[in-house]
């Protein structure tokens, strides 16, 4: 029997599931691309601004998003905790984007506006300040470094590339946006636009 003959070849049974789990993956995912509810930004989205732009590598690059996600799920514990839920919509100009799964900390989804900058600057530099049963370790060096712009008119062009709408005047007055601002300050403008724009459920 034919069933019999791929059971019994590894390297053809490894072929078959390959291939079986490969039109699996493209019949789920390919439709999206073409499904406005993930492709159309959310009313009022705008891309990040050059000095948001430079915190968000900020917070990549020093791993923010390892512990805190960026996506509040479709669940009552937590829209009532962090407020409404996350949609594509709100996430197309992100590349990459940082939903993640894994909360030692809370959600950042919404966490735009619920403190001011003096806050997020203090919680920084040492976050058991503010919050005193906090883990999170401190960012001291992040008021002594200073943003270098010479590559953010490249990120930006980069960007648009892949459907960011960055304009050329965005692209040219990009590195003196940014360019010797103290990294803290980035950092602190990326958070504070974090879960700004939402669509009231």
């Amino acid at each position: 029997m034919k069933h019999d003959n791929i059971e019994k070849s590894l390297p053809l049974m490894v072929v078959m599931i390959v291939i079986a789990l490969s039109w699996g993956g493209l019949v789920e995912i390919v439709p999206l691309f073409f499904h406005e509810d993930t492709t159309k930004p959310a009313e009022g989205l705008k891309p990040l601004t050059a000095v948001q732009l430079e915190g968000r590598d900020i917070y990549i690059r020093e791993g923010c998003h390892v512990c805190h996600t960026q996506m509040v799920r479709p669940f009552r514990a937590e829209t009532e905790r962090y407020g409404p839920f996350s949609t594509a919509g709100e996430h197309v100009y992100e590349h990459p984007f940082l939903w993640g799964s894994k909360r030692t900390g809370p959600d950042l989804a919404r966490l735009g506006g619920r403190y001011s900058d003096e806050w997020h600057r203090a919680h920084m530099y040492n976050p058991r300040d503010v919050v005193p049963e906090s883990i999170m370790p401190s960012y001291p060096w992040l008021f002594e470094y200073k943003v270098d712009g010479r590559m953010t008119p490249k990120k930006m062009e980069a960007l648009r590339m892949v459907g960011v709408p960055y304009t050329d005047d965005d692209i040219e007055g990009a590195k003196d946006a940014v360019d010797g601002m103290p990294e803290i300050e980035a950092l602190v403008a990326y958070l504070q636009q974090l879960g700004t724009v939402t669509t009231k459920r």
